[in-house]
């Protein structure tokens, strides 16, 4: 009996995640006859829709249907749970720590495979800030983005109650270190969010609420060009939101964000969304890698050099071929990346079977971002466009992106109902500590309070 061909997925992104619903269309009668194999290693059994964060964040959107199951989109593979340590190409092995490791003892488990698709996306870039590490919190995750509302208005309900002006007035102060997508959409999407919830506080006014949005460069958005990120700019200090360029964040030590013009707040929420660098597991692997860390690629999506390896998307330094800048790659964004998962898997289908491959070729058509609701830029296909006609362009173009019709039509339900109601302002911050109430009915220590109120 022949052997089957493997072909291991590593990642549950964007590019794993298509890739791999890609292969099972194009792949049906291999795998229905066993003649293909499709393992795909994940270290959450969803895929996360990035763009929608924001809105999720904002309460625009359930958390659930910002994601979509691994295990119902990908009926024909199978779908292993954990984090990809190493890489051995030349043995075609990959070794993967999944979630029963620690609890079998058996340690990380080995994969072989014939065919390798590396898929593993990228981290949060941070820098040694003094500070970062225990007081800040990213913007890549679902539960960084539903945990960040829930602090939001935690710091609310704490500015409401307190009577110390120092703290109440840290409750009420939110830095934002990066001005790309994901920090002012986030900023924007939150700030609109916490205007809204504060007419619900006796004692605390909208313009209470101190936003600065801290960025290193000299212009936030660059991909929707400079007009529009200086009308941006402009609208965002329209809503007293503190912008500031050409800054950068110092240390955020003792919960105060010291930044390189001298100025310094006091403050208990600092959201870091400076960038972004490739997986780890990258330099587990011995494959080529450029320098800055991604693995080099020929525009064909093949690994450069090597036989039976892939990779696309953030991962991936794949040639821009619509560039007239030579040696220029693709940005690692969503745009290329749900493109780039389409010639892949087509091109590994083709090798699976014997055929051609097609090179990736995609020239940039432009951005969009959300300022909050009803606000927005865009920059597409050289048109400009700002305010409502860029936010509803925002929502159309990631509607018809997000994965399945199952959620987008949970989205746009979510939508119009979002129009025909009032905001939800719940924080559900004990989600993130389920335990702790039953803990201390069972005896457990309760959490520290501060001094009782005076008698009088």
């Amino acid at each position: 009996m022949t052997e089957p061909v493997r072909i291991l997925v590593v990642g549950g992104g964007y590019v794993g995640m298509y890739t791999a619903l890609r292969l099972q269309r194009q792949l049906k009668a291999e795998l229905r006859s066993g003649a293909v194999e499709i393992t795909v290693v994940a270290p959450e059994p969803y895929m996360t829709y990035q763009p929608f964060l924001p809105e999720a964040a904002a309460g625009n959107i359930s958390p659930r249907h910002v994601v979509v199951p691994l295990r119902r989109v990908l009926g024909q593979c199978r779908i292993v749970i954990g984090e990809a340590d190493r890489i051995h190409h030349a043995r075609r092995t990959a070794t993967v720590t999944t979630l029963a490791s620690p609890e079998d003892g058996t340690g990380a488990i080995r994969l072989t495979y014939d065919e390798l698709v590396l898929a593993p996306g990228s981290v949060s870039r941070t820098l040694p800030v003094p500070g970062l590490a225990d007081y800040a919190i990213g913007f890549k995750t679902v539960e960084e983005a539903i945990g960040l509302r829930n602090h939001v208005i935690e710091q609310m309900d704490i500015a409401s109650s307190t009577r110390d002006p120092a703290i109440r007035d840290a409750a009420l102060t939110f830095v934002f270190v990066g001005g790309g997508y994901a920090g002012v959409e986030a900023l924007a999407e939150l700030e609109d969010m916490a205007r809204y919830t504060a007419r619900y506080y006796h004692n605390i006014r909208p313009e209470d609420l101190k936003w600065i949005l801290v960025e290193a460069s000299d212009r936030i958005l660059p991909e929707v060009g400079e007009e529009m990120g200086r009308y941006a700019i402009r609208e965002l200090r329209a809503r007293n939101i503190d912008v500031r360029l050409e800054t950068r964040l110092d240390s955020c030590e003792n919960r105060v964000a010291v930044l390189s013009d001298g100025a310094r707040f006091p403050t208990r929420t600092v959201v870091w969304t400076a960038g972004v660098k490739p997986a780890p597991v990258l330099a587990a692997t011995d494959l080529p890698l450029t320098e800055r860390g991604r693995i080099e690629c020929t525009a064909d999506l093949r690994v450069a050099g090597t036989e039976h390896a892939w990779a696309a998307g953030d991962a991936a330094a794949v040639p821009d071929l619509t560039s007239d800048e030579k040696g220029k790659e693709c940005a690692p964004n969503a745009q290329h990346a749900v493109r780039q998962a389409k010639v892949l898997a087509g091109n590994i289908a083709a090798a699976v079977r014997g055929g051609g491959f097609e090179e990736y070729r995609h020239k940039y058509v432009g951005s969009v971002a959300s300022l909050g609701l009803h606000k927005g830029v865009a920059h597409v296909y050289g048109r400009r466009l700002k305010g409502y006609p860029a936010w509803f362009m925002h929502r159309a173009y990631h509607l018809s992106r997000v994965p399945t019709f199952n959620r987008k039509a949970r989205v746009l339900a979510e939508w119009t109902l979002a129009g025909l109601f009032k905001r939800e302002i719940v924080s559900l911050g004990s989600l993130e500590h389920p335990r702790a109430e039953f803990e201390i009915a069972a005896g457990g220590v309760p959490p520290a309070k501060g001094p009782a109120p005076d008698d009088d």
